[in-house]
């Protein structure tokens, strides 16, 4: 008899947020390669529940398995794909996998001491009952051992993968940029750091694009470019297409991504595997994901900023750089990254 797992995919009803793309791409790949080694099963809500065609079987969310699991000794192995996993951990009985995807709030320090400290303490009850703890990079590892020593010994990194969007024949978004531009895309939160990028607009005829769930925080970008006399070459214009992101990787001079807190930065690899110039922030994971193929920014001062923009579009155009950073996005695909979480399974349940 297989034995039987069960994954969360509790992201899914929400297509705005990074975890939507990691369990979506995910769980597509690991039903495609698990190759009837296991009966795997999701805990969806009820929104999701035609996501994925070749599931055993559908477990629906309910608020009332904070208190009670009623399938909680069905299944061999439970996969829990996000820290801030619907379905507790300690409310199942099986081997437990938990993906931790960044530790932000260190990093990002916005929270009360109270609230801080609930954060740690409920996400270290978590790696506690948990048998292996996954992250999506080793900047993160990094901060799971500083901060749960005793996590040390069940840590493993396995990277996430990144689609490689196509853009369909002709297709058009529905703001076209009348010039060349810079791109990013990312939720309008403070800990991306878009503000710092109107700088990049000084003394040239550039357009900035930034995609997003706009927020309160967009006051902040349109401040910033008024001050550098570019309100009008700013363009926030909120949640895109797959296929718009396309049309914006494919067609953009540069893709800019200053976070100051972020686990693994996906939208990085995704502009990569254009052959796009990447400009990152220093901080968190993002040098471990860009590696040599990218540009950083030192510091946010917008004399520094500008020169290593320059700098950046100089070199890339001299040597020509597309193929090579093509490659480098090559690295991060989701047929690994599935193989390597079946791996885990077949490791934890001692087969």
């Amino acid at each position: 008899m297989k034995p039987t797992i069960l994954i969360t995919f509790d992201s899914l009803k929400r297509a705005t947020s990074g975890m939507f793309f990691f369990e979506r791409s995910l769980g597509d790949e690991i039903l495609k390669q698990n190759n009837g080694r296991f009966a795997i099963f999701g805990y969806l809500h009820k929104k999701s529940i035609y996501w994925f065609q070749q599931l055993a079987g559908t477990i629906l969310m309910s608020p009332l398995h904070k208190v009670f699991f009623p399938a909680y000794k069905q299944f061999k192995l439970v996969h829990f794909t996000n820290q801030y996993c619907k379905l507790r951990p300690t409310r199942v009985k099986a081997k437990k996998v938990l993906t931790i995807h960044d530790m932000n709030p260190v990093h990002e320090k916005t929270r009360s001491p109270a609230r801080y400290k609930k954060y740690l303490d409920r996400l270290g009850g978590y790696i506690d009952s948990c048998d292996r703890i996954v992250t999506i990079s080793n900047f993160v590892a990094g901060d799971i051992v500083k901060y749960y020593p005793q996590a040390a010994g069940k840590l493993t990194v396995i990277y996430n993968g990144a689609d490689k969007l196509v853009l369909p024949l002709h297709h058009q978004p529905p703001y076209k940029p009348a010039r060349k531009f810079i791109f990013t895309i990312g939720s309008l939160a403070p800990k991306k750091n878009f503000h710092v990028l109107p700088a990049l607009l000084h003394n040239n005829n550039l357009e900035l694009i930034v995609a997003g769930k706009i927020t309160d925080y967009q006051q902040r970008i349109i401040d910033e470019a008024k001050q550098y006399n570019c309100a009008d070459r700013v363009k926030l214009i909120g949640l895109i297409s797959d296929e718009d992101k396309a049309w914006y990787y494919k067609n953009c001079e540069a893709f800019a991504f200053p976070s100051i807190a972020e686990g693994f930065g996906l939208p990085v690899i995704e502009a990569m595997h254009f052959g796009k110039p990447v400009f990152l922030s220093k901080y968190t994971s993002l040098p471990e994901i860009g590696g040599d193929a990218a540009w950083y920014f030192d510091n946010f001062e917008p004399e520094t900023m500008r020169s290593t923009f320059a700098r950046g579009m100089d070199e890339y155009t001299a040597n020509n750089m597309a193929e090579s950073i093509k490659q480098h996005a090559a690295k991060f695909n989701w047929e690994k990254t599935a193989r390597q979480y079946l791996d885990l399974y077949t490791e934890c349940l001692g087969m």
